[in-house]
């Protein structure tokens, strides 16, 4: 009896698939939260203080929510 794999991501089966998307979509989010804040400008450093510390210590939570909250309260210069 065969087994279903999929060969060209490595012989892994869906299982393994679901616990890697699992364990690699809120890592993406994360570094993109944490990047976007570290290069960011905020008119309040105590605001990117605050943004930082949630999303070192509640990792998901805090990059979705800087995400979706956080990144209005950037500085926007406008152009000349």
């Amino acid at each position: 009896m065969e087994t279903t794999t999929l060969s060209f991501i490595g012989n892994l089966g869906a299982g393994e698939l679901i616990i890697l998307s699992i364990l690699f979509i809120p890592a993406v989010f994360w570094i993109w939260a944490l990047i976007d804040l570290l290069t960011s400008k905020f008119s309040n450093s105590i605001e990117k203080l605050i943004w930082l510390i949630a999303i070192i210590f509640i990792p998901v939570l805090g990059a979705i929510l800087y995400l979706m909250i956080g990144r209005r309260q950037k500085r926007r210069d406008s152009p000349l």
